[in-house]
């Protein structure tokens, strides 16, 4: 079925990215200057966030002709590896500001979204609030969105609230009370219904402003109750893009970092093969194999990212048919950049540590957390589904799922 042609809304089709850099690789370096403190403080970034809302970045995506900068995605995904070589706890506190706004964009194709462009241009950021805490079924929804008196109010507690800290808004994944209907409730973070706290746990990716969010009677506007049914299709290939922008970043800086530390090493080994380190060829073929992982890591990620950029194009197409192919080859190539990117940045960020003696292993260094946050970074969604997914595709052509969740499962007797 062919749906009827309309006139095209202001599209992001890509801008020059030279440019579109140039006006953040300042912040990123200050981000980076202070990256290895924050890490052995477990220092929020509250300063480095704040330095990029003021600069535009969470608007890169909003269309020229609504004040954004109309990047493509891949532009976006280069932009956020290069963030994350500086601190990756950023692009991946971003990332559900940076798929909200993506649902916007293509919320664009249908109704006008002039309102929540202009937020994200003048700097409010997204959070994020999905997965249940406690003992919810799979593919059940404990939170709910509830009429109470005359407005709207949201009950129920979630973890993994990656960027919410940060946020002006949360993207929240609820159920209504009333019609059973799975929804996004976008809801102001700045309100007395709402507690907040950082009680993220995990190895890595530490100060992503992550851990439990708490709703008790947080009020949400009618207008921000959106229909989960009308999400943008090629989500959970966006979601993964950006974990893998977060990995290939880390990569990036782990090949950095150890570069700087070979070249500043004085002590050698008597078995080794060359009077200074920096000339021993063997470290030199370390380093360039886990550069050339890494390159192939980032490389994989933004062509992957121009299947979506297509899926993206595709929803104000008036092709159907068109879009739907276009949203299975994101999901499918995302999966494939995932399969291929984990393995080669995690063997990087690993080998690496040939290159040194024991001294690289200092926590004051800290070097080891390039490889903690790409591993936690590839723990979100399991890889081991997506080489069935794709293998699936591949012999049986069997479309990947769009949609998942996660949840307790049913008990064998």
């Amino acid at each position: 079925m062919t749906a009827q042609a309309h006139s095209l809304p202001a599209l992001s089709t890509g801008t020059d990215y030279a440019a579109l850099a140039a006006r953040f690789r300042p912040i990123f370096q200050r981000i980076a200057a202070g990256a290895l403190d924050r890490e052995l403080g477990r220092q929020l970034p509250h300063e480095p966030i704040q330095w990029l809302k003021t600069a535009g970045f969470g608007a890169v995506r909003v269309p020229v002709e609504h004040g954004g900068a109309g990047a493509s995605l891949p532009q976006l995904l280069q932009l956020l590896i290069e963030l994350a070589e500086a601190d990756s706890n950023l692009p991946q506190a971003l990332r559900a500001h940076f798929a909200f706004v993506e649902d916007r964009l293509n919320a664009h194709a249908s109704s006008a979204q002039d309102v929540w462009f202009k937020r994200f241009v003048d700097g409010e950021l997204v959070g994020n609030a999905w997965t249940e805490v406690g003992s919810v079924k799979i593919g059940d929804v404990i939170t709910r969105v509830s009429r109470q008196g005359d407005q709207w109010v949201v009950n129920g507690t979630k973890y993994y609230s990656t960027g919410s800290l940060f946020s002006d808004w949360i993207d929240l994944f609820a159920r209504r009370d009333d019609t059973g209907a799975d929804v996004i409730a976008a809801v102001r973070t700045r309100q007395p219904g709402i507690q907040q706290t950082d009680d993220w746990d995990g190895f890595g990716q530490r100060t992503t402003g992550s851990g439990t969010s708490t709703f008790t009677n947080a009020v949400v506007e009618a207008e921000n109750i959106i229909d989960f049914a009308t999400r943008f299709k090629y989500q959970t290939a966006f979601y993964q893009l950006v974990l893998l922008a977060v990995i290939s970043g880390s990569g990036r800086a782990a090949v950095r970092d150890f570069v700087h530390e070979t070249q500043q090493r004085k002590r050698i080994f008597s078995h080794g093969n060359a009077p200074a380190v920096s000339q021993d060829p063997q470290i030199q073929q370390v380093i360039g194999k886990a550069s050339a992982q890494v390159y192939a890591a980032e490389a994989a990620t933004l062509r992957a990212g121009d299947a979506s950029q297509r899926a993206y194009l595709a929803r104000f197409g008036a092709d159907e048919s068109a879009e739907r192919e276009a949203n299975i080859a994101a999901e499918l190539e995302s999966a494939q950049a995932q399969v291929a990117a984990i393995e080669l940045v995690l063997r990087a960020t690993s080998d690496l540590f040939n290159t040194l003696g024991a001294s690289g292993t200092s926590t004051a260094k800290q070097l080891d957390r390039h490889w903690r946050n790409a591993r936690t970074a590839a723990s979100h969604n399991p890889v081991i589904y997506k080489e069935r997914i794709v293998g699936d595709w591949e012999i049986n052509g069997t479309e990947p799922p769009t949609v998942w969740q996660i949840g307790g499962g049913i008990k064998q007797q």
